[in-house]
C-alpha cells in the first residue's frame, strides 16, 4: 500500500475552497500530501482556509487568477519559496455557463474557455520545468463527462472539456519521457454547490426534472459525492500509477457505459 502514498508531496489543487477540488485535496492530505490550493479572491480564500482548518488540515491558500499568465508564474515561484516544488497539480478550476448556444456571446464562450481550457494550460507550463529538474510529477486535469458528451446548453463547456481531454494526451506525449504523468478524471453529475439548482425540490414536492432524468441514466441510480472522486484522485497522484499516462479515468457511476433504459 505505500505505493497509494503520498507523504511528502506537496499538492495543488486549483480552485479548491470547496466542491470537487476540496474534496481531492481532502483526499491528498488524508494519503500524506501537504496541501496547497488558489481562489479567485480572498473571500474564497478565507472560506477554504477555515474549512480545512475545521477537518485538521494545514493547508496554503492563495489569491491567484489561473488565466492570468503572469499571476500564475509568480504563484508557482512563490509556492516554491514558502512551500516546496509542486509534485502534483489538480487543474480543478472550472466555471460553466448554461445559455442555449444560439443566444451566448462569443465574449461569454470564450471567458468559459479560458478558465476551463486555458487555465489549465497555464499552471501546467509553470510547473513542468521543476517537475523535470525533480525528475516526477503527476498532473490531473479535471475534465468532466463533457469530453465525450454533448448535450445542450453547454456548448462553451463541452468544447473546453473535449480540449482539456487532448491537452491532457498531449502533456503525456510530451513529457512522458521526463517520468511526468498526465492523467484526466471525468466525473459524473456530482452533487456540489454548482449542480445544486438541478437538484431542487419543486414547488408541488416533485423532483427537479433534470435530476430524474439524471438517476434515469445513471446505473448506480444516484448522483455521485465530491468524496467519490477522492479515491481516483489518489491513484492518479501516487506512484501506483507510474506507468499510466494519457488516460481519461471516467468517475460516473456507469453513465457512459449505459443506452438507458427502453421506453415502457
Amino acid at each position: 500500500m505505500d505505493k497509494f502514498s503520498l507523504s511528502g508531496k506537496i499538492a495543488l489543487v486549483t480552485g479548491a475552497s470547496y466542491g470537487i477540488g476540496y474534496a481531492i485535496a481532502k483526499a491528498f492530505s488524508e494519503a500524506g500530501a501537504t496541501i496547497v490550493f488558489n481562489d479567485i479572491n480572498q473571500e474564497l480564500v478565507d472560506k477554504g482556509l477555515n474549512s480545512y482548518k475545521a477537518d485538521g488540515i494545514d493547508a496554503h491558500g492563495y489569491v491567484c487568477d489561473v488565466t492570468d499568465e503572469k499571476a500564475v508564474g509568480d504563484f508557482v515561484a512563490k509556492v516554491e519559496k514558502e512551500v516546496g516544488v509542486i509534485d502534483i497539480l489538480v487543474n480543478n478550476a472550472g466555471i460553466i455557463k448554461r445559455i442555449p448556444m444560439c443566444d451566448m456571446s462569443a465574449e461569454d464562450f470564450r471567458k468559459v474557455i479560458d478558465v476551463d481550457l486555458n487555465a489549465p494550460f497555464i499552471v501546467s507550463k509553470a510547473v513542468i520545468p521543476s517537475m523535470i529538474k525533480k525528475g516526477h510529477g503527476k498532473i490531473i486535469n479535471i475534465c468532466s463527462m463533457m469530453s465525450e458528451l454533448g448535450r445542450e446548453t453547454v456548448s462553451a463547456y463541452a468544447a473546453a472539456k473535449g480540449g482539456l481531454k487532448m491537452l491532457t494526451k498531449n502533456i503525456a506525449s510530451e513529457y512522458g519521457e521526463y517520468n511526468i504523468q498526465c492523467n484526466g478524471i471525468g466525473p459524473g453529475y456530482i452533487a456540489t454547490p454548482q449542480t445544486a439548482p438541478l437538484r431542487e425540490i419543486q414547488p408541488d414536492g416533485s423532483r427537479h426534472p433534470f435530476d430524474k432524468f439524471i438517476i434515469s441514466k445513471t446505473p448506480a441510480a444516484r448522483w455521485g459525492d465530491a468524496e467519490d472522486l477522492g479515491g481516483p484522485a489518489v491513484f492518479l497522484a501516487s506512484d501506483a500509477s507510474n506507468f499510466v499516462n494519457g488516460h481519461i479515468l471516467y468517475v460516473d457511476g456507469g453513465i457512459l457505459a449505459y443506452i438507458g433504459k427502453q421506453p415502457q
